[in-house]
């Protein structure tokens, strides 16, 4: 449930009230009894930060699965130099 504004337009002053999107808008200001309007504001964006968010979480379950699939990556699959004793390559050397 959202956090609405409200000021009121008589002593303006300012309150939050905690609502269901279904309530209908606060009319009467809780000091003064005044007309009160509810006060249109952005709201709180969401930042991620850190790992374990959208693409990193596709990444890491693609890895786990090519292990437990057995495919392996030689990092240096596109050189003329094979890496010493890895499996990617035939022979484990160049």
């Amino acid at each position: 449930m959202p956090t609405y504004e409200y000021e009121c337009q008589t002593c303006n002053h300012q309150f939050e009230m905690f609502q269901s999107m279904n309530d209908k808008p606060l009319t009467d200001c809780p000091q003064c009894g005044g007309v009160v309007r509810r006060i249109v504001s952005g709201g709180a964006g969401v930042i991620y930060k850190g790992s374990g968010f959208y693409s990193t979480d596709s990444t890491v379950k693609a890895d786990a699965q090519k292990k437990k699939d057995g495919a392996v990556s030689c990092p240096a699959k596109d050189s003329k130099s094979a890496c010493a004793g890895c499996p990617a390559t035939s022979g484990g050397s160049g």
